[in-house]
């Protein structure tokens, strides 16, 4: 037993708060209007469907980090049940997906916060120099927030927390109050249909709005009880905020002034309402209520912020502890339990997201957000098929019910959101992720078992390509050679067929590392470091 390491302080609460803090961000600022443009009065269903994705995800990982609580275990399980070629990739695209969402959320205080020092953007929505310099102020302060310890991160994440749920429901009920049924008549802009509804899951950041259940996994090695704690947060977050932003939209649908809609059309409301839920108060004449708006759109985000810088230097230590960072990210302070190292290097990423480029807006930058982050869920359903047959006495305290339907499942619809978000997002982020693959199986340090571990990825590699070539011929910003459904009935055959392979080619025997700052649930550990 060691005397210090993570330091286990959160209880229910706090990890349901975690959860619901990352959601309850700036997705409900701006996730209705830009669903709205995608798929019009029926995002109601993109919403709907989306809840559910997520929360097949979701009851995947709790059941893996119920038995196995880990600090960023998005990142450590992959490793544990195919090795390190699979755990470096994904640990990649996880880099990728938690340091960017830090920078999406002052991206969004940014936006706000114009209303107030119009200096901090240009005409066009863009940052000015003092915009830059306020995005990167927020970042230190979360950094600082985080630098202590996870105690007075928990207590100031409550907090927040607890506020950005009173604005949303005041929202909710004043704007219910204008509400226009017959703006629910109103066609969608072209595609529409089916199509506009899957776009928007990634596109409008319906599924980024949702993800924030991740937390409660990230910080499962810091809850007090997380066999029991993590599966319930992720279950009550995700259903709080599945009703909170279906109302959101139906009141914002509902709200906007029929002239407005009469004259630009659901697609081009993004041209006059570009605070969105500000900008509606005004034109309805509540001025209260905008000033609150602008208020929580300062707090939301930033809060949302906060979290994920913490989440990133999560997944930056379980990086470094699965021996793909240098060792000194992988260490904790004694004093704070906070891995400082990997909390340093992630505002320092963090910090370059937020620099000038094509992602200035929030717009800009969700929909590559939302598929990087879908690519670190998408090995979760393996491990976990891969942990049942391999590991069947592994202490389960929760087990997913109906698994062999639910868990392939579950990779598939993860395989959807990446193919739906369309082949602008996948063309920048499929190709680092095969690139990642190739060079480390060439060039990483070969040790004993290195060719093994590549024999148990090459799954990995074949559904990037495959995934690849449907999104470059599909109907969702590809050629259109490949026709709707068929394009899809290709992603599902080719997910399936990826599934059970990687499952099968999984680790005989499971590299689980017992590290002294963190519990395993159970399990025997032999000298080499495998579940016996």
């Amino acid at each position: 037993m060691v005397k210090h390491g993570l330091k286990k302080e959160l209880g229910l609460v706090d990890l349901t708060l975690l959860g619901i803090g990352s959601m309850i961000g700036s997705g409900w600022l701006y996730a209705a209007l830009t669903s709205a443009g995608y798929a019009g009065a029926q995002t109601g269903w993109a919403w709907i469907l989306g809840a559910i994705i997520v929360l097949l995800i979701g009851l995947v990982f709790a059941e893996l980090s119920a038995a196995l609580p880990r600090a960023g275990g998005f990142v450590r399980y992959p490793n544990y049940s195919h090795g390190n070629v699979v755990g470096f990739v994904i640990g990649v695209s996880s880099l990728l997906a938690y340091t960017s969402t830090a920078g999406v959320e002052v991206e969004a205080v940014r936006q706000y916060a114009v209303y107030w020092w119009p200096a901090l953007g240009n005409t066009d929505g863009s940052p000015t120099m003092i915009g830059f310099a306020v995005q990167i102020g927020l970042l230190l302060v979360f950094f600082l927030l985080n630098y202590w310890s996870v105690k007075v991160f928990g207590r100031v994440n409550t907090i927040v927390t607890v506020f950005k749920f009173v604005v949303p429901l005041l929202t909710i009920v004043t704007l219910f109050m204008y509400f226009n049924a017959a703006n629910l008549n109103v066609p969608p802009p072209p595609p529409g249909g089916t199509h506009g509804i899957f776009s928007s899951l990634t596109g409008a950041g319906i599924v980024f709005a949702y993800l924030g259940f991740r937390q409660a996994v990230d910080f499962a090695s810091e809850a007090k009880n997380p066999q029991r704690d993590v599966p319930l947060s992720i279950i009550i977050a995700i259903g709080l905020s599945f009703v909170i932003y279906l109302l959101l939209q139906y009141a914002f649908l509902g709200a906007v002034p029929s002239e407005a809609l009469s004259a630009h059309g659901w697609d081009g409301l993004k041209h006059v309402l570009q605070s969105p839920y500000a900008d509606l108060a005004r034109s309805l004449g509540i001025t209260w209520l905008i000033n609150l708006i602008l208020v929580d759109a300062v707090i939301s985000p930033a809060g949302t912020g906060n979290i994920y810088l913490a989440g990133a230097s999560r997944v930056l230590f379980a990086w470094a502890r699965n021996g793909h960072l240098f060792k000194v990210f992988g260490k904790v302070d004694e004093k704070s339990g906070v891995p400082r190292g990997a909390l340093w290097l992630s505002l320092v990423l963090a910090i370059a997201w937020t620099l000038p480029s094509e992602f200035q807006m929030w717009g800009g930058l969700i929909g590559a957000v939302t598929s990087a982050t879908v690519f670190t869920y998408l090995p979760g359903p393996i491990s976990a098929g891969a942990f049942r047959r391999h590991l069947p006495n592994l202490y389960r305290p929760f087990r997913l019910p109906l698994f062999n339907l639910l868990s392939p499942l579950a990779f598939v619809a993860s395989t959807m959101l990446v193919y739906w978000s369309g082949w602008s997002v996948n063309v920048i982020l499929l190709p680092i992720l095969i690139v990642a693959w190739v060079l480390y199986a060439l060039f990483a340090k070969k040790g004993q078992h290195h060719q093994r571990d590549v024999g148990c990825a090459w799954w990995l590699l074949v559904y990037y390509i495959a995934i690849m070539v449907i999104s470059g011929l599909g109907t969702f910003g590809g050629t259109g050679l490949i026709s709707a459904p068929m394009d899809m009935i290709l992603s599902a055959i080719v997910s399936l067929v990826c599934y059970y392979w990687g499952v099968s080619t999984s680790l005989a025997a499971p590299k689980i590392t017992e590290e002294e700052d963190e519990i395993l649930a159970t399990g025997q550990i032999n000298q080499e470091g495998y579940v016996q």
